[in-house]
């Protein structure tokens, strides 16, 4: 249980170093933010909990294809905030993520690459 708390712990600090560092400078915040953090803990935890190669192979492999249709959001985000506000460009944000994903994901099978 003190692993689990540990983990917990660990995350979370990140995620408020990268906030806490955005309210001071848009740049550095967005650098932290753009870095694979979370990604880096996932593997770095399952690693420690010994789980085998290709579980943490695969799990950088769909990471890597899953990020790629966020990038639409990022790039709309801004003009839609500017627009309509915080919590609408929010949620248009998420809708635009969940179609390019949808469109991505049916895109890449062709190439053998199942991501629904």
């Amino acid at each position: 249980m003190l692993w689990i708390f540990t983990k917990y712990a660990i995350t979370a600090a990140i995620v408020v170093l990268v906030s806490e560092v955005a309210k001071r400078s848009d740049r550095m915040g967005a650098l932290l933010a753009s870095l694979p953090l979370v990604t880096l803990l996932a593997l770095t935890w399952l690693y420690v909990e010994k789980q085998p190669a290709d579980k943490i192979a695969n799990h950088a492999w769909y990471t890597f294809w899953y990020v790629v249709p966020t990038l639409p959001m990022f790039l709309l985000f801004p003009r839609l905030f500017a627009r309509f506000g915080f919590w609408p460009a929010l949620g248009l944000s998420a809708v635009i993520t969940i179609v390019s994903f949808g469109l991505f994901a049916w895109a890449v099978r062709p190439w053998g690459i199942k991501l629904l």
